[in-house]
């Protein structure tokens, strides 16, 4: 055997070849480009309706003041909060929840892009007849107010009324609780007193 001891040479420095990683890194600089210009082709852009306003009434207090157990396990649509079934996600309140339904990312889902449409002389009088054909004139008169105050003061005065007989139901509850009950006269003659009342009057 020879005197050399044998092992690997780990004593200098890791050499790289340089040619080697400016080739690779040209090659992904082209990859990146024609991933860009392929998204760039895709096709035309869609063109989305202009914001519309809503249908249908937002429910926002239907679940309000109740408890509801949590568990991680729950499907989305039954976690606490608010459940968007077009966007699958759950909103903490209901603020956030307004905000999450007009804004950007919903309305997109629906289809619609943050524009308003221009509305026309013709289109603004028109909802002006709706609404005013809507609103009835002959709803709502003086008689009725008057109908309204006189109803009121009516029921303040029941409640007034049902406070004091309360107050004397309990009046009567606690007399009948601090009475001294039916005490024998020979009895309490024996002890030396004549009831378990205080002296003073």
């Amino acid at each position: 055997m020879s005197g050399t001891p044998v092992g690997v040479d780990n004593t200098s420095r890791r050499k790289f070849d340089k040619e080697e990683y400016l080739e690779r890194a040209r090659q992904r600089e082209q990859r990146e480009k024609d991933e860009a210009r392929k998204g760039k082709e895709r096709g035309p852009p869609v063109q989305r309706q202009p914001l519309k306003h809503r249908d249908y009434e937002v429910d926002l207090d239907s679940r309000l003041g109740k408890t509801q157990v949590v568990t991680p396990i729950a499907p989305l649509n039954q976690q606490a909060g608010y459940y968007c079934s077009v966007c699958e996600c759950v909103v903490k309140d209901s603020a956030n929840y307004l905000d999450h339904i007009n804004g950007k990312k919903h309305q997109r889902a629906l289809g619609m892009s943050m524009r308003v449409e221009r509305a026309s002389l013709e289109q603004v009088q028109k909802r002006f007849e709706a609404l005013k054909k809507r609103k009835d004139p002959s709803a709502f008169t003086e008689q009725d107010l008057d109908e309204r105050i006189m109803k009121q003061l009516q029921e303040e005065e029941e409640r007034k009324r049902q406070r004091k007989e309360k107050k004397k139901e309990k009046k009567r509850e606690q007399a009948a609780q601090h009475e001294p009950e039916d005490v024998d006269p020979d009895i309490a003659a024996m002890m030396g007193f004549g009831g378990f009342g205080s002296s003073k009057k």
